[in-house]
Protein backbone atom coordinates (compact mmCIF):
# COMPACT_ATOMS: atom_id res chain seq x y z
CA UNK A 1 0.00 0.00 0.00
CA UNK A 2 0.93 3.38 -0.83
CA UNK A 3 0.21 6.79 0.44
CA UNK A 4 0.95 10.18 -1.03
CA UNK A 5 1.87 12.94 0.29
CA UNK A 6 1.11 16.78 -0.45
CA UNK A 7 3.94 17.01 -1.82
CA UNK A 8 2.75 15.13 -4.81
CA UNK A 9 5.00 11.97 -3.79
CA UNK A 10 4.18 8.64 -3.64
CA UNK A 11 5.41 6.79 -0.20
CA UNK A 12 5.55 3.22 0.83
CA UNK A 13 2.89 3.05 4.46
CA UNK A 14 5.29 2.63 7.03
CA UNK A 15 2.47 0.11 9.09
CA UNK A 16 2.87 -1.70 6.20
CA UNK A 17 6.70 -3.34 6.97
CA UNK A 18 6.62 -3.13 10.95
CA UNK A 19 8.47 -5.26 12.39
CA UNK A 20 4.98 -6.75 13.96
CA UNK A 21 3.36 -6.49 10.41
CA UNK A 22 6.60 -8.72 9.24
CA UNK A 23 6.12 -10.72 12.05
CA UNK A 24 2.32 -11.59 11.41
CA UNK A 25 2.74 -11.96 8.12
CA UNK A 26 5.16 -14.74 8.67
CA UNK A 27 3.26 -16.40 11.52
CA UNK A 28 0.02 -16.91 8.78
CA UNK A 29 2.49 -18.07 6.30
CA UNK A 30 3.67 -20.79 8.81
CA UNK A 31 0.53 -21.80 10.08
CA UNK A 32 -0.75 -21.77 6.62
CA UNK A 33 1.52 -23.96 5.37
CA UNK A 34 1.43 -26.67 8.34
CA UNK A 35 -2.21 -26.98 7.88
CA UNK A 36 -1.13 -28.17 4.05
CA UNK A 37 0.95 -30.47 5.22
CA UNK A 38 4.40 -28.41 4.73
CA UNK A 39 7.13 -29.76 6.06
CA UNK A 40 9.30 -26.81 6.37
CA UNK A 41 6.61 -24.88 7.96
CA UNK A 42 6.99 -27.46 10.29
CA UNK A 43 10.55 -27.32 11.04
CA UNK A 44 9.80 -23.17 11.00
CA UNK A 45 7.10 -23.51 13.69
CA UNK A 46 9.72 -25.67 15.48
CA UNK A 47 12.34 -23.09 15.66
CA UNK A 48 10.13 -19.99 16.43
CA UNK A 49 7.83 -21.69 19.14
CA UNK A 50 9.85 -24.66 20.50
CA UNK A 51 11.10 -22.73 23.20
CA UNK A 52 7.67 -21.44 24.35
CA UNK A 53 6.37 -25.14 24.32
CA UNK A 54 9.30 -26.48 26.15
CA UNK A 55 9.28 -23.11 28.85
CA UNK A 56 5.77 -24.47 29.58
CA UNK A 57 6.15 -27.90 30.18
CA UNK A 58 9.55 -27.04 32.57
CA UNK A 59 7.32 -24.70 34.36
CA UNK A 60 4.83 -27.20 35.17
CA UNK A 61 6.70 -30.47 35.26
CA UNK A 62 10.09 -29.32 37.00
CA UNK A 63 12.01 -31.29 34.60
CA UNK A 64 13.86 -29.74 31.62
CA UNK A 65 14.63 -33.62 30.33
CA UNK A 66 10.69 -34.15 30.39
CA UNK A 67 9.74 -30.83 29.14
CA UNK A 68 12.07 -31.77 26.49
CA UNK A 69 10.25 -35.03 25.90
CA UNK A 70 7.24 -33.08 25.96
CA UNK A 71 7.91 -30.38 23.51
CA UNK A 72 9.14 -33.24 20.78
CA UNK A 73 5.48 -34.73 21.52
CA UNK A 74 3.73 -31.47 20.72
CA UNK A 75 5.10 -31.06 17.64
CA UNK A 76 4.97 -34.51 16.17
CA UNK A 77 1.20 -34.39 17.28
CA UNK A 78 0.76 -30.91 15.51
CA UNK A 79 1.78 -32.60 12.22
CA UNK A 80 -0.07 -35.72 12.80
CA UNK A 81 -3.12 -33.82 13.78
CA UNK A 82 -2.72 -30.84 11.16
CA UNK A 83 -5.94 -31.49 9.46
CA UNK A 84 -7.72 -30.69 12.73
CA UNK A 85 -6.15 -26.69 12.21
CA UNK A 86 -8.09 -24.14 10.91
CA UNK A 87 -5.75 -20.88 10.83
CA UNK A 88 -8.72 -18.70 10.61
CA UNK A 89 -9.91 -19.71 13.48
CA UNK A 90 -6.94 -19.46 15.51
CA UNK A 91 -3.46 -18.16 16.00
CA UNK A 92 -0.80 -21.45 15.73
CA UNK A 93 1.08 -20.38 18.75
CA UNK A 94 -2.53 -20.80 20.64
CA UNK A 95 -2.86 -24.32 19.37
CA UNK A 96 0.57 -25.40 20.13
CA UNK A 97 -0.18 -23.71 23.42
CA UNK A 98 -3.21 -26.22 23.92
CA UNK A 99 -1.43 -29.15 22.65
CA UNK A 100 1.30 -28.71 24.95
CA UNK A 101 -1.04 -28.33 28.25
CA UNK A 102 -3.10 -31.48 27.26
CA UNK A 103 0.56 -33.43 26.76
CA UNK A 104 1.38 -31.88 30.77
CA UNK A 105 -1.64 -33.06 31.75
CA UNK A 106 -1.33 -36.41 30.11
CA UNK A 107 2.51 -36.84 32.12
CA UNK A 108 1.02 -35.55 35.07
CA UNK A 109 -1.78 -38.38 35.42
CA UNK A 110 0.63 -40.41 34.41
CA UNK A 111 3.13 -40.06 36.93
CA UNK A 112 0.22 -40.05 39.49
CA UNK A 113 -1.08 -42.97 38.05
CA UNK A 114 2.83 -44.64 38.73
CA UNK A 115 2.67 -43.66 42.40
CA UNK A 116 -0.53 -44.69 43.10
CA UNK A 117 0.20 -48.42 41.41
CA UNK A 118 3.88 -48.45 43.37
CA UNK A 119 1.73 -47.72 46.92
CA UNK A 120 -1.05 -49.86 46.38
CA UNK A 121 1.24 -52.70 44.94
CA UNK A 122 3.48 -52.29 47.62
CA UNK A 123 0.52 -52.17 50.62
CA UNK A 124 -1.01 -55.67 49.26
CA UNK A 125 2.50 -57.75 48.96
CA UNK A 126 3.20 -56.35 52.51
CA UNK A 127 -0.33 -57.47 53.29
CA UNK A 128 0.24 -60.96 52.20
CA UNK A 129 3.11 -61.37 53.92
CA UNK A 130 5.32 -62.37 50.99
CA UNK A 131 9.05 -61.98 50.94
CA UNK A 132 10.69 -58.67 50.37
CA UNK A 133 13.20 -60.24 46.96
CA UNK A 134 8.94 -61.56 45.55
CA UNK A 135 7.76 -57.91 46.86
CA UNK A 136 10.76 -56.04 44.60
CA UNK A 137 10.65 -59.18 41.24
CA UNK A 138 6.93 -58.38 41.26
CA UNK A 139 6.68 -54.78 41.62
CA UNK A 140 9.94 -54.41 39.46
CA UNK A 141 8.19 -56.39 36.41
CA UNK A 142 5.17 -54.56 36.67
CA UNK A 143 6.16 -50.86 36.59
CA UNK A 144 8.64 -52.28 33.70
CA UNK A 145 5.71 -53.63 31.45
CA UNK A 146 4.03 -50.01 32.40
CA UNK A 147 6.90 -48.01 31.42
CA UNK A 148 7.33 -50.18 28.32
CA UNK A 149 4.11 -49.42 27.28
CA UNK A 150 4.75 -45.46 26.63
CA UNK A 151 7.96 -45.86 24.67
CA UNK A 152 8.10 -45.87 21.34
CA UNK A 153 7.00 -49.01 19.25
CA UNK A 154 10.19 -50.02 17.72
CA UNK A 155 12.65 -49.10 21.60
CA UNK A 156 9.12 -51.24 23.07
CA UNK A 157 10.00 -54.31 21.23
CA UNK A 158 13.27 -54.36 21.50
CA UNK A 159 13.40 -54.30 25.41
CA UNK A 160 10.33 -56.53 25.20
CA UNK A 161 12.81 -59.00 23.61
CA UNK A 162 15.71 -58.46 25.79
CA UNK A 163 14.13 -57.76 29.28
CA UNK A 164 11.17 -61.18 28.82
CA UNK A 165 12.35 -63.41 26.22
CA UNK A 166 16.04 -62.58 27.70
CA UNK A 167 18.03 -62.08 24.19
CA UNK A 168 21.14 -60.36 23.29
CA UNK A 169 21.49 -57.65 21.14
CA UNK A 170 23.03 -60.12 18.37
CA UNK A 171 20.06 -62.10 19.08
CA UNK A 172 17.95 -59.38 18.52
CA UNK A 173 19.53 -57.70 15.73
CA UNK A 174 18.70 -61.85 13.90
CA UNK A 175 15.44 -61.97 14.67
CA UNK A 176 14.17 -58.27 13.49
CA UNK A 177 16.63 -58.16 10.77
CA UNK A 178 17.78 -54.40 11.92
CA UNK A 179 21.05 -53.90 12.02
CA UNK A 180 23.12 -54.36 15.40
CA UNK A 181 23.82 -50.83 15.58
CA UNK A 182 20.66 -50.06 15.11
CA UNK A 183 18.98 -52.38 18.01
CA UNK A 184 21.86 -50.60 20.17
CA UNK A 185 20.67 -47.73 19.80
CA UNK A 186 17.03 -48.31 20.76
CA UNK A 187 18.36 -50.12 23.09
CA UNK A 188 20.22 -47.23 24.98
CA UNK A 189 17.30 -44.49 24.19
CA UNK A 190 14.64 -46.81 25.21
CA UNK A 191 16.87 -47.49 28.58
CA UNK A 192 17.27 -43.90 29.06
CA UNK A 193 13.72 -42.80 28.80
CA UNK A 194 12.67 -45.65 31.18
CA UNK A 195 15.23 -44.79 33.64
CA UNK A 196 14.01 -41.75 34.20
CA UNK A 197 10.49 -42.30 34.35
CA UNK A 198 11.37 -45.16 37.06
CA UNK A 199 13.62 -41.98 39.24
CA UNK A 200 10.38 -39.92 38.79
CA UNK A 201 8.11 -42.94 40.23
CA UNK A 202 10.02 -43.80 42.66
CA UNK A 203 10.40 -39.36 44.13
CA UNK A 204 7.10 -39.45 43.79
CA UNK A 205 5.93 -42.90 45.56
CA UNK A 206 8.32 -42.27 48.64
CA UNK A 207 6.34 -38.90 49.11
Amino acid sequence: MTAYRATGVLTKDVADTSPAADAEADEQRIARGLADGDETCLTAAYQRWGRLVQALATRALGDPREAEDITQQVFAAAWRGRANFRPERGSLPAWLVGITRRKIADTLDARTRRSRLMVSLGALLEHEGRRDEEHDRVLERLVVTEELSRLPRVQRDVLELAYFADLTQTQIADRTGMPLGTVKSHTRRGLQRMRHSLELAGVHAGR
